[in-house]
Parts: structure tokens; sequence; C-alpha cells
């Protein structure tokens, strides 16, 4: 578990999975604590860059020479990646785009890159997705700078394809790969199996694909809230129930979800709820 929980909230009792691990504060973890839930960190997906980083290496000393004119990143899982990179080829990584303007898919990416030194030109109002980053984007001029998109391997073509309809020049290179994370632990697939994590938050296609193979159906009364619209499709495709989608694409919004689809259900306190945990934070 992921320390003690308070015993009142909106979620109070509540075991949630989180479907990812991060180096540092998680938000999420954090935001689940503060409405009373029991965060239950089981990676079902990790990030790892790329096997062979040539291509990388070479786009990152492109940006040093000035060929760049726009970096959009649209996942914060780029941001240690390009930091590491950026290092390996002997800079850092705001230095390579200290000229460089800088666009952020949304808040919890701009935060990463903010966290690693690198100003933040321009970040999108409202959900963050590609689309709204491609509205927010400025037209292009009469001889528009070019634009790299660093991005996941799974990452679709929303953003660069909409900027070359709208006259920008536009690079991607591919920064990570999204691969299943490893096999849950015994306990953690007997209480998913018995019912007793009462809710599950999915932030990508990849985290609704690998619950299913990584833990099967969700027993009946569990929570699927899901990040964003992209998310509920993949997941109503791959045959999962969705019971919240977040209006707001970031941690608190998806919490936020969560407490709305919980206080819908005709049973609030059944799946996954448990008494208040020991002052120790282990399992009552």
């Amino acid at each position: 578990m992921s320390g003690p929980t308070p015993a009142s909230g909106p979620l109070a009792g509540l075991t949630v999975l989180v479907p990812r691990e991060t180096p540092g504060p998680d938000p999420l973890v954090i935001a689940l604590h503060a409405a009373g839930a029991r965060p239950e960190v089981v990676p079902l997906i990790q990030t790892v860059p790329p096997h062979d980083p040539t291509e990388l290496d070479d786009t990152l000393l492109a940006l040093e020479v000035g060929y760049y004119g726009w970096v959009a990143v649209t996942s914060a899982a780029a941001v240690p990646v390009l930091v590491d990179r950026a290092e390996e080829t002997g800079h850092t990584l705001p230095e390579l785009l200290a000229d460089v303007r800088v666009a952020a898919v949304g808040g919890t990416t701009a935060r990463a890159l903010r966290d690693a030194g690198v100003r933040v030109d321009l970040v999108p109002r409202g959900r963050s997705s590609a689309v709204a980053l491609l509205a927010a984007w400025p037209p292009a001029g009469e001889e528009p700078e070019r634009v790299l998109l660093p991005l996941g391997d799974l990452a679709a073509p929303t953003l660069a394809d909409g900027l070359r309809a709208h006259g920008w020049p536009v690079d991607v290179v591919v920064t990570y790969s999204t691969v299943p994370g490893p096999a849950p632990e015994p306990e953690v697939r007997a209480a998913w199996a018995a019912g007793g994590i009462g809710a599950v938050l999915l932030t990508s296609g990849s985290t609704a694909r690998n619950l299913l193979t990584m833990l099967g159906t969700p027993p009946a009364g569990t929570l699927v809230c899901c990040i964003g619209e992209s998310t509920a499709t993949e997941a109503r495709r791959a045959g999962l129930p969705v019971h919240a989608v977040a209006e707001d694409q970031t941690p608190g919004g998806l919490v936020a979800a969560l407490v709305e689809a919980r206080l819908a259900a005709p049973d609030a306190a059944a799946p996954g709820t448990t008494a208040p945990p020991h002052p120790d934070g282990e399992h009552a």
C-alpha cells in the first residue's frame, strides 16, 4: 500500500487500483489519499527508452543548431528520456530548448517540463489532449518553423497530421515505448478476483488492455474510471464497463470522477471497502 489513509472523505475505505508508478510523489496517489481512498499501485504499463537512441540523439543535436522552432511534448513520460539523452549528448535539456518554443499537452506534462528546468510557452486550457493543443496552436506564417514531436510508440497521429494540415512542417521521433508492467503480486491478483479492490483508474488505452491481460475482468461492482474519452473508448472496445470519465484530464479530475461514480453507485459501501486502516497503514 502507499501509506496511511484518512478515515473520512468521499472515498473513505475504498481501495483503488492506480495503474502506474512514478519515480517521485504521484499526484494521483496524493489526490486519492486526500479523498480518503486506499491507493494500490499496480503498474499495468511502464515506459522504456528506445532500444537504439541514435535517431533521438541526432534529433536533439538538430535542436542545438536551431533546426526546430517548436517542440511539442504530449506526455510527461517523454521528459525523463529527453533529459537523459540530452545529457548523453553533452548538454542539458534546458540548454537545448533555450531558443525553442515549447508546447505541452496539459498541466501534468507542463509541470514535468518545468521541474526539469524547461520553459513552457504553450499549454491549452481545458482538456489535456492533442485536439486541444492543436486548437491552441498559433497559425502558421509564410515560412513556418519546423516542429518536433517527441512521441511514444503508441501515440496517435492526431497532432502531427493536424499541424501538417495547417501548414507546419513536422518531424516525429519515437522517444519511449510503452510495455506491460511486471506481473502483479499474488495477493493483488487475489484481492482483485475477490472484489477487494473497489475501483480502478485507467489513464490510457494501454492500461485498459493490460488490465484485462494481467488481472482479468473486473468483478461486479468494481468501478472503472477513465481519464478521458479516448481512454474510455479503448476500454469499452476491450469489453470493460466504464462508470465515469473525467471532465478535467488531471489527477484531481480523475479522482473527482471516481467520487461522482461512487456516490451514484447503488451500494457505495460494498466492493473494495474496508474498515479504517491501522495507524501503520497496513490492511486491517
